[in-house]
């Protein structure tokens, strides 16, 4: 099975960045597809960005300009770099990782966009 671990939520003001790491472990030696979703209370889970082996990236329009998801294969590592926050920003921000065999989610983490 695959596990994940997000990191680097936090408590941040408008303007500020935040960098998240999800870290994958278990039966994987590379990635598929890799995105971040994010959720708020009583909302539907949105798809904020995806990297798909190989390097090709989409975003979601409303962090088009200010998020950039990477990842490093060699670690099992994704990373969402989020830059000039927003209070729509906050939310509980989750790793997916697609593969045939699998499709796994992290626990999430707390991003909270606040003055």
């Amino acid at each position: 099975q695959v596990h994940l671990v997000e990191s680097g939520g936090g408590l941040v003001h408008p303007g500020g960045s935040l960098r998240l790491s999800c870290a994958a472990s278990g039966s994987i030696f590379s990635f598929d597809v890799m995105n971040w979703y994010r959720q708020t209370p009583g909302k539907e889970r949105e798809l904020v960005a995806g990297i798909i082996s190989g390097g090709r990236t989409n975003y979601a329009d409303s962090v088009k300009g200010r998020f950039t998801i990477s990842g490093d294969n060699a670690k099992n590592t994704v990373y969402l770099q989020m830059n000039n926050l927003k209070p729509e920003d906050t939310a509980v921000y989750y790793c997916n990782f697609i593969s045939r065999l699998s499709n796994a989610w992290g626990q999430g983490t707390q991003v909270t966009v606040s003055s």
